[in-house]
């Protein structure tokens, strides 16, 4: 399970990414979304087909890279919009797209949330 502290956002990039990049690539991959990669937050890149999903984050020392790949099925993370350049998850939302769980099948309980 992947447990990050609140603070950290999760944005996924809307659009199919090349998964030949790696660090310097998927990088300038998140400023063309118009963030910054050393903020610590996580930025998620699909492929084409959705077997794969590379995510990149700056560990206060450098860039790291978690890279997964199916060997069958494929990542949903829902109907990606094209107006749109990312959508933003929550932590617990990556995790369970990780492994394998459709949120559109999931009912979420209410729960308590500070207005921002």
């Amino acid at each position: 399970m992947l447990t990050l502290p609140p603070t950290v956002r999760v944005y996924v990039a809307a659009a199919p990414t090349d998964m030949r990049k790696s660090f310097d690539g998927l990088s300038l991959a998140a400023q063309a979304l118009g963030h910054e990669p050393t903020s610590g937050h996580l930025f998620v890149f699909r492929n084409r087909r959705g077997n794969q999903v590379k995510i990149l984050f700056w560990d206060r020392t450098g860039y790291c890279v978690l890279a997964k790949r199916l060997a069958r099925g494929t990542f949903y993370f829902g109907e990606m919009d094209s107006s749109t350049k990312e959508v933003l998850l929550d932590a617990a939302e990556l995790a369970l797209i990780l492994e394998g769980i459709d949120l559109q099948s999931v009912k979420r309980r209410r729960r308590f949330r500070l207005a921002a």
